[in-house]
């Protein structure tokens, strides 16, 4: 359970080792870090970093290990059972499976795999379309939420009228009451909302690409272990920042105007336009962590769970991405990030190009699937259009003595 499938030494992952054992000596003694860079989650991150002294016999790396390698069991047997349920196929356990062995050691040494299992979950039990499964959705969602902020992405897809009603106000009240214990528990609960402003360009981000090749063109930037990652500093890293930033602004607005012009009523419309809004944010990001892929695969997942997701050729190009990331990190980032090395450089082009590619497959099919009116008028095959299309081909009624 120590041993890093590529260093070989025995040793626990750093993240672990050094980082998540650092906070949890900080948390455990009723405080939140508050001069840590690395810091940068909502106050409900301090739970799964505490959890490990709940392991007895096992120091907190290997407790660490073991919690996550547990959740990683339950949501594989959550994935098996909703398939099995439903009479549905397994490409959605499948996927989790391959998707996970592809990035390596990395899943388990991240608490990233306990969020996913949380918005993996709101979204089966969401699936159910019973009352109660609306509230516990939404509790899911703000919980998933207080420990990293992405799971909230999965409220765009609620379906419109009481239903979101329901869903949100479950989540808004389950929000303010987890913020209000640790706030009136554990100082500095917020600290970590100043940690976000400064954030530059992350190396292996999307906004990131131009910068490595302009390091061989005479660039006179370079990298800086900075805000708990490595980036970028120098020359336009400010000017793409900002970039970033506003393409964030614009995804969300397309996301909004997706949710005005949609019908939301197909089973399948809340698990895609998670998928979709993640990638989103996650293309636009001005840091793209390994850990990310966890997060896609997870949701990806999901939607196969369903035969009529309109996600399957993203599922594909996502599990492609997760071979490149394990390239990237760890084997090839030493060499991207001090080198520039041809390879590391291309191997991460490819890497960001495929997660551009999805995101925009992504919302294209999801838009043409659920979309009531078309945004232009013509080339329109949405879901307005199948109704009527259904309509027209409907069998004639049988007339007496007919055929």
């Amino acid at each position: 359970m120590g041993v890093n499938a590529f260093t070989g030494h025995g040793r626990l992952d750093p993240s672990v080792d050094k980082v998540y054992r650092g906070w949890y000596e900080v948390l455990s003694n009723g405080s939140f870090p508050l001069h840590d860079v690395t810091w940068q989650y909502p106050p409900g991150a301090a739970l799964p970093v505490l959890a490990p002294a709940l392991v007895p016999g096992l120091d907190y790396g290997r407790a660490f290990i073991a919690l996550t390698a547990l959740c990683d069991v339950l949501i594989f047997v959550m994935l098996l059972c909703a398939a099995r349920v439903a009479g549905r196929g397994l490409a959605g356990a499948w996927l989790w499976t391959v998707g996970l062995a592809a990035l390596s050691t990395m899943p388990w040494n991240r608490f990233d795999l306990l969020v996913t299992g949380l918005a993996m979950a709101a979204l089966v039990v969401a699936s159910n379309q019973r009352v109660w499964s609306d509230r516990a959705f939404g509790v899911l969602v703000a919980l998933g939420s207080m420990v990293k902020i992405w799971p909230v992405l999965l409220l765009i897809g609620t379906r419109k009228g009481r239903r979101t009603r329901r869903v949100w106000v479950a989540a808004a009240l389950t929000t303010l009451a987890v913020t209000a214990s640790f706030a009136f528990t554990m100082p500095n609960a917020f600290s970590f909302l100043s940690g976000q402003k400064s954030r530059g360009i992350q190396i292996e981000s999307v906004g990131a690409l131009p910068f490595h090749l302009a390091r061989h063109l005479g660039w006179s930037g370079t990298w800086a272990a900075k805000d708990g990652s490595h980036e970028f500093v120098g020359p336009y890293v400010e000017g793409v920042s900002l970039i970033m930033q506003a393409l964030t602004v614009l995804a969300f607005g397309w996301l909004l105007y997706w949710r005005q012009r949609s019908d939301l009523g197909m089973s399948y419309a809340l698990p895609d336009a998670a998928l979709t809004a993640t990638l989103l944010f996650v293309v636009t990001s001005r840091v793209i962590s390994p850990q990310y892929m966890v997060w896609l695969i997870g949701l990806a997942a999901v939607c196969l769970l369903r035969p009529d997701t309109t996600q399957r050729p993203v599922a594909c190009l996502l599990l492609a991405a997760c071979l490149l990331t394990t390239l990237d990190f760890p084997l090839l980032y030493r060499e991207l990030r001090d080198d520039g090395a041809p390879l590391a450089i291309a191997n991460l082009y490819a890497r960001n190009l495929l997660l551009v590619a999805a995101a925009v497959l992504s919302g294209l099919r999801l838009w043409r699937a659920t979309a009531l009116r078309p945004p232009w008028g013509i080339g329109y095959t949405g879901a307005e259009g199948q109704h009527h299309e259904g309509r027209r081909r409907a069998p004639a009624a049988p007339q007496k003595g007919g055929e």
